[in-house]
């Protein structure tokens, strides 16, 4: 009898490891191809750079380089809880160890409005560039809401088979659109010569107001590297592979992001249209290089970042609402995991939907593909910035209560915490044009709205609260050296 107990007991605390999903079988290559399919390398030379370009002129590559440095320290604060434990969870079970059940619910409902939003905006990068390879090859084009969506059925069958065949196929498709960008970026820097650009290492066309309204669009680039904690329990020995996948991701990007805007800035001096007035500045780029014939390549390669966004940012929210329903924050059905597939397949069916509304809705309505990525990707943006911030606080006092903070890990959450604060106040002054001023208060009436809801489950459902807590403990006992159980 006690034999039957212990065994049922074990049996039990696997199965609450693994949440019914694919225990420990993503490669440290594959967690790391989920944040950097998140970020979407590709996406940002073809779109944002040329954005960022219009604010922060040659200061591009410095608004980029800021960005990236002040993403690490966003890694580091994520870490504290990454090296520590691991569940679908990710932000969401890291601010309930940090902050409590509160501001654990406010952060997992922030950040599914964050990938949400993403997986949204970044469907019309795909209509876009689908349209202007279809025009290339055929002289047509179809309407876009087709392409969005396309780009979403596929992802949803992709998230609903297998989370294995969703990093794989992310990992490889990226690797292929980021490499057609680096050949394009050394070859320009080759025609470019042996010399350094001393107009854009010198600051001469920029100025500290413009690098401020730069960074905020540079943050915006690297949203979603720490979705690799979303794998915590498909990642193979996850306190090591995650927390080097969000660093990673962030390094790797970052310098292609420098990189790429230098080169881009120097591509574009003598053009009749500049940089940030072009439409396809890769494709300038390709034809200033003499290499035309690459520019159906890299409109592939765009459609091929987008579609690997919009798949990997469905996979992240997905696992974020997994974790929530099964706690019963949401309806429980949505905490069900697929007895073959082994993922959460009512989570990434909602999370697709969700995903395809606004964008859908947005386009029949006659929205340009570019308007509704920026519109969308704004909110998304806040939504990504305000769970950074959470966590860049909840990670110190996380560490106090372990008997384990320093001064170091003190200075990083308020030099973090500072300019994430700077990016969201670059939302809201200098006053933008509408809809622009609009979509703060649009992301804080949504926040609003989830806040109310865990206002509701604290008050009149205390055992939901009990759940979150009982299993963020047993998850992080579950990591303790034996000397600590």
């Amino acid at each position: 009898m006690s034999h039957a107990s212990t065994s049922d007991k074990s049996s039990s605390n696997r199965g609450k490891e693994s949440y019914g999903l694919k225990s420990a079988s993503l490669s440290p290559l594959e967690t790391l191809g989920q944040s950097v399919a998140n970020i979407a390398p590709t996406a940002t030379p073809t779109v944002v750079i040329p954005l960022v370009f219009a604010v922060s002129g040659g200061g591009t590559w410095l608004a980029y380089l800021i960005a990236t440095i002040s993403i690490l320290l966003v890694a580091s604060g994520i870490n504290q809880f990454a090296r520590r434990s691991a569940s679908p969870g990710s932000f969401y079970t890291y601010a309930v160890e940090g902050l409590g059940s509160f501001w654990g619910g406010v952060t997992g409902w922030a950040l599914l409005i964050a990938y949400v939003g993403c997986a949204s905006a970044v469907t019309t990068g795909f209509s876009n560039y689908s349209n202007v390879l279809l025009q290339s090859v055929t002289g047509a084009q179809i309407p876009a809401v087709i392409f969005i969506a396309l780009s979403v059925l596929i992802a949803w069958y992709v998230a609903y088979k297998d989370i294995k065949l969703s990093t794989r196929l992310t990992l490889v498709l990226e690797f292929a659109s980021v490499s057609l960008v680096l050949v394009l970026v050394g070859v320009t820097l080759y025609n470019y010569g042996f010399h350094l650009d001393f107009g854009q290492l010198a600051l001469q066309t920029t100025s500290l107001d413009a690098l401020r309204g730069g960074l905020v669009l540079a943050i915006f680039s690297f949203a979603g590297f720490e979705s690799a904690a979303t794998l915590g329990s498909e990642a193979r020995d996850p306190l090591h592979t995650i927390p080097g996948a969000i660093v990673r991701s962030a390094v790797i990007v970052g310098a292609i992001f420098v990189l790429s805007s230098y080169a881009q800035v120097i591509g574009f001096y003598g053009n009749s249209v500049t940089l940030d007035k072009s439409s396809a500045p890769l494709n300038v780029l390709a034809d200033k290089a003499g290499l035309s014939s690459l520019g159906i390549l890299i409109d592939i390669g765009a459609i091929i970042s987008f579609f690997a966004c919009v798949l990997a940012s469905i996979n992240a929210a997905a696992r974020i609402l997994f974790l929530m329903s099964r706690h019963g924050i949401f309806h429980n059905a949505a905490g069900d995991a697929h007895e073959t597939n082994a993922t959460p397949h009512n989570a990434v069916t909602i999370a697709s939907v969700l995903a395809f509304i606004p964008a859908a809705l947005l386009s029949l309505n006659g929205a340009g593909d570019f308007d509704i990525y920026g519109w969308i990707g704004t909110v998304a943006t806040l939504g990504f910035i305000t769970t950074y911030i959470i966590v860049s606080v909840a990670a110190p006092l996380y560490l106090k209560r372990r008997g384990e903070l320093n001064a170091q890990h003190v200075a990083i959450a308020v030099i973090s915490t500072g300019i994430l604060g700077l990016a969201i106040l670059g939302n809201l002054y200098p006053v933008p044009p509408a809809p622009y001023s609009w979509l703060p208060y649009l992301f804080f009436a949504l926040l609003l709205g989830g806040v109310a809801w865990i206002a509701v489950i604290h008050k009149f459902h205390p055992h939901v609260v009990d759940e979150m807590h009982r299993e963020t403990q047993f998850n992080r006992a579950r990591f303790l050296p034996d000397s600590e159980v």
